[in-house]
């Protein structure tokens, strides 16, 4: 699947031309000539899915974002390492400006993405409409709407464009709430022409329903009005799909996951043909290398922040299965040195700041504190970059939105057995009477580092509270809500100054 994905990508590159977002895709649409096959008609789409390939590192910010900012992750300051002008640490601490960099590369990967599709919609709009084109506008439409979501979840209000042609050159920004309504109105008006297939790299209705799902479940948010019937309706469309928990908690983060049955919508990566996925290269320690035979050297730095470590219990079988701690051993299970300490790798799960400097700490707690990201598989011979899909969508996020709106809206306990179902395969025991407190706790267990907890802190009113090294003694910010949402970045209000005025 992966391998015609990369075939199509090239073919749609060179049928398309330049993908430089300012330049025409086309001067004059042959309608009559083109698309002259199936092949064809199929990678119509494929640039828009293309444009989600920076999202999962610093190119785009967005997975990133949601994480650091959150209170389950970190990119601690190692002494000389991972400042970097303080761009990490400022979105940990909820420190950020208009002009940080995760702020300036999340604005621009989502209107990449959105000015992509648009370009692809308008394309298609010129061809001779047959059912086969209509049905490629709408999937392309979601995944506009895709992109559009991210925005209106990371930035609130923003302008509202559906084509790129002849757009205004300083578009106004629309509401956050007329954002929403527009993205659900469009979502719902495609449904019936989007492929009802398990396809993990498409828009099918399964990934629209799951769009819809999460659009709904954060309406109160995005409006001001909540909307848990329809949240909870369009998570029963998600649950009916062909997906299923797998038995082992890591099947949907192999290295080789794009069969896996949970996975509902996912960005392919692969080491050598669609690069960006390079978490282990940010979390594992400098020797790492030699556990893993890589033929890079890791980076030493994001890790869990030690409260988080502690939120598992010491029987959950997800501990060992996302956390790297404890003593470390080469691929042939011999000691490893750490590099400048000279004793035994030995990762200690609890950070003991956010900012380490050797004036203040040892070069044991500089370099090898805080449990690492395990929970994507490091595939022996490792590069630079993974071959593991990332998953967006999971069917396991579902189980518990499903207990969410239960709990929502008929009280405590209501959403039992859906969280049960995930902590009796976590080999924990399970609960009667769960309310929202401990849904959210259970998220972040399950969900931990898939992009999903600066969204639901949100959602359960926890962002603007004070966490580990944010809002306490280590500093940041607490009670502030403007932080509930990123500043349009200073480049783009210094280009179109209509985006620093309030929809009217």
């Amino acid at each position: 699947m992966k391998k015609l994905l990369y075939i199509i990508t090239i073919f749609s590159l060179v049928g398309f031309g330049c993908t430089d977002l300012d330049e025409e895709l086309y001067e004059k649409i042959p309608g009559d000539q083109y698309p002259e096959n199936e092949n064809q008609i199929a990678a119509l789409p494929v640039d828009a899915y293309a444009r989600l390939r920076p999202l999962v590192d610093d190119e785009g910010w967005w997975f990133l974002a949601q994480e650091i900012s959150s209170d389950e992750f970190c990119a601690p300051t190692r002494d000389a390492d991972w400042y970097d002008g303080g761009k990490w640490v400022n979105v940990h601490r909820h420190e950020w400006t208009n002009d940080d960099e995760s702020v300036n590369r999340m604005w621009d990967v989502f209107w990449s993405g959105i000015t992509r599709s648009n370009q692809i919609i308008d394309l298609m709009k010129e061809l001779q409409q047959t059912d086969e084109i209509k049905a490629k506008i709408d999937e392309v439409e979601t995944m506009m709407s895709f992109y559009y979501y991210l925005l209106v979840d990371n930035y609130g209000n923003a302008p509202y464009l559906t084509s790129a042609k002849d757009v205004p050159d300083e578009p106004f920004k629309i509401s956050r709430a007329a954002l929403y309504d527009s993205l659900v109105t469009t979502l719902e008006d495609n449904l019936n022409s989007l492929k009802t297939i398990n396809n993990k790299y498409m828009a099918t209705r399964y990934m629209a329903f799951s769009l819809l799902a999460k659009l709904y479940l954060n309406a109160e948010v995005y409006t001001g009005t909540a909307h848990w019937e329809d949240a909870d309706a369009y998570i029963d469309s998600v649950l009916a799909g062909p997906y299923s928990l797998a038995t082992n908690v890591t099947d949907p983060f192999v290295t080789n996951n794009e069969n896996s049955s949970e996975i509902i919508f996912s960005i392919p990566y692969d080491e050598n043909y669609f690069q960006g996925f390079r978490l282990h290269m940010r979390t594992l320690h400098y020797q790492h290398n030699l556990t893993y035979d890589m033929p890079v050297g890791p980076w030493n730095g994001l890790c869990v922040t030690p409260n988080h470590f502690d939120n598992y219990e010491a029987d959950d079988i997800r501990k060992d299965a996302y956390f790297i701690y404890g003593p470390q051993y080469s691929s042939t299970g011999g000691v490893i040195n750490d590099g400048v300490t000279g004793l035994p790798l030995d990762i200690d799960p609890h950070l003991p700041a956010l900012y380490m400097t050797a004036a203040d700490y040892t070069p044991t707690d500089i370099r090898t504190t805080g449990a690492r990201v395990g929970k994507y598989e490091i595939a022996l011979g490792a590069k630079e970059n993974l071959s593991n899909d990332f998953p967006l969508f999971r069917i396991t996020d579902f189980y518990l939105m499903k207990a969410e709106t239960q709990i929502r809206l008929f009280g405590a306990g209501s959403g039992d057995n859906w969280i049960n179902t995930i902590r009796t395969r976590a080999g924990v025991d399970t609960w009667s009477g769960a309310g929202l407190d401990s849904l959210l706790a259970e998220r972040g267990r399950e969900l931990w580092c898939e992009g999903h907890r600066r969204q639901d802190l949100i959602r359960f009113d926890e962002f603007t509270k004070i966490w580990w090294a944010k809002g306490d003694d280590q500093g940041g910010v607490a009670n502030d809500p403007s932080v509930k949402t990123f500043p349009i970045p200073k480049w783009a209000t210094d280009v179109n100054p209509n985006l620093l005025i309030d929809p009217q």
